[in-house]
């Protein structure tokens, strides 16, 4: 397993491409914006995309998803139908995906000889899950290194948030965070020094 990381479009999403280099294939998580440029680092990567996941619907992560479906029409999107939204206000924020297939708590996708299980972390909004690979967590925005995600747009709970950190943090092992935004962390780290995983796990250690 190889990740690598761009950070995209004009507030720094974080878009990683997970590959399995021995079966040549690859998973895009958060194409956020700087369609070319994912696409030129996907055709660079030496895997064959198949499949783009998105840790939610906002438009800071779902940017370039029509750049990578014009350049692999086939292509399948990952979205939980929780972050669909019918009224135009609610799609500013969350831009439809024609065709995303629905996914949630304890789905998982292949990714060449790779599983990526899905556990549902709503917060940041209705549909956010964390993906999770391995010894790997990509947690979209809901657990930054020393914060979380904001809760005050459309679909958004902080009661929510702290069910869901406290769920990350009950997790066992020192698993890497990968967050949708910002430096990258530790689950260990997060639960010695991030005042918000503090709080939800009832201030625990």
């Amino acid at each position: 397993m190889e990740i690598k990381c761009l950070t995209v479009g004009p507030i720094g999403t974080n878009c990683y491409l997970l590959c399995d280099e021995q079966a040549k294939a690859c998973a895009v998580i958060d194409p956020g914006g700087d369609g070319p440029r994912v696409c030129d680092a996907v055709r660079a990567c030496g895997c064959d995309p198949c499949a783009i996941l998105l840790t939610h619907g906002h438009y800071d992560h779902t940017g370039a998803v029509a750049d990578l479906r014009e350049a692999w029409p086939q292509l399948p999107v990952y979205l939980s139908h929780k972050d669909v939204y019918a009224d135009a206000y609610a799609r500013q924020l969350f831009p439809p995906i024609p065709g995303a297939v629905d996914l949630g708590e304890g789905d998982s996708v292949t990714v060449g000889g790779l599983t990526v299980t899905v556990l549902a972390t709503p917060g940041h909004s209705k549909g956010s899950v964390t993906f999770r690979c391995g010894g790997v967590l990509f947690c979209g925005d809901t657990l930054f290194a020393g914060s979380c995600g904001r809760t005050d747009f459309v679909g958004g709970s902080m009661e929510e948030m702290m069910a869901s950190l406290r769920r990350l943090g009950a997790l066992e092992g020192d698993l890497q965070v990968l967050p949708g935004h910002m430096e990258p962390s530790t689950l260990e780290r997060e639960r010695r020094t991030n005042p918000f995983l503090l709080q939800a796990m009832g201030g625990a250690r």
